[in-house]
């Protein structure tokens, strides 16, 4: 098993920021605290669980906290709302900036994005804003659609259509979580992703987790029971296929402007990694796809968090 040494001074006092105000709050509690317990076991006796509400200002500015571990997960903590408060602090924090996590957690601005890079295949999509034509807009794609809130993760209010009649349906729920909405052509392949973390300001692909869920696709039941999903780790992918979507990823990682920690999903057909979104504060918890992608390369969850913490300061 590989031991991460620490940069980070042991008596640092670091927040682990968890909970928050988004559909992900109970799912980022889960990443916190596991965070949090790991961080105690690696020696950090100075951090703390830092429970994020409308608060969250004030409890960092009286914290004189040295460093923050972010664990959140969706709005407020994914989207650079919380490293804009962190960079105003002026603490050092994980994960990615203000801007490559604005650009991230909107699905549309990422394929934009990353639209400049034409190493980096995308399904084909439609991005409708709320009281623009749905059926005008989508009358280029073909049936299967997926059809996802533009600024959520976990799943929310994702639906799968089959046919135009059901599409109003689908875009109803998908406007519960979001104004703006995210239609992609159905890739009929296999859901693969794959970690991207910096050693030395450097980085690199973890090893790709192939899911094969037991529900019809990776919702997110499938993603949050144990059990739900059969997980494959290294993927089964050729030697060829496999350095192909780890290049993907890391040119994914490093177009849209992030560091420290990623993880990017993809849909395999024909061994081409068509890139669904990056995930800029990917989840922590003991089923999460991040820590059983960093095992299969000998990093176990205690050393996962000490790499992640070492590249706190790396968005400045």
């Amino acid at each position: 098993m590989q031991k991460i040494e620490s940069v980070i001074d042991k008596n640092a006092k670091i927040a682990v920021l968890a909970g928050g105000m988004s559909s992900e709050k109970d799912v980022s509690m889960r990443s916190g605290k596991g965070c949090f317990d790991a961080l105690q076991r690696l020696g950090y006796k100075n951090a703390e669980l830092v429970v994020v509400d409308t608060d969250i200002a004030n409890k960092l500015k009286c914290g004189n906290y040295d460093y923050a571990f972010n664990a959140l997960h969706g709005k407020f903590g994914e989207d650079g709302c919380i490293q804009g408060i962190l960079e105003i602090l002026k603490i050092p924090y994980t994960g990615c900036g203000v801007m490559a996590s604005s650009i991230c957690m909107n699905k549309e601005y990422t394929k934009r994005i990353l639209s400049t890079n034409k190493d980096i295949p995308m399904a084909k999509s439609a991005f409708v804003r709320k009281g623009e034509n749905l059926f005008e807009k989508t009358k280029d794609l073909t049936y299967p659609l997926f059809v996802k809130p533009v600024s959520e993760g976990s799943s929310f209010g994702m639906t799968k259509v089959d046919k135009k009649e059901d599409l109003q349906s689908a875009y109803e729920t998908a406007i519960k979580y979001n104004d703006d909405v995210l239609i992609e052509e159905f890739i009929d392949g296999f859901f693969v992703t794959v970690g991207v973390l910096e050693r030395d300001g450097k980085p690199f692909a973890t090893e790709i987790l192939e899911i094969r869920p037991k529900t019809e696709w990776y919702d997110f039941e499938a993603k949050y029971t144990s059990g739900m999903s059969d997980f494959i780790c290294p993927a089964n992918l050729s030697k060829e296929v496999t350095e192909h979507v780890k290049e993907v990823a890391v040119k994914a990682f490093e177009t849209a402007g992030c560091r420290s920690v990623s993880r990017i999903d993809f849909m395999m057909m024909n061994d081409i990694p068509y890139l669904l979104e990056i995930n800029t504060s990917p989840g922590m918890t003991a089923v999460s796809d991040l820590p059983a992608q960093a095992k299969a390369m000998d990093i176990d969850y205690d050393n996962l968090v000490q790499l992640i913490l070492n590249s706190a300061g790396l968005n400045k």
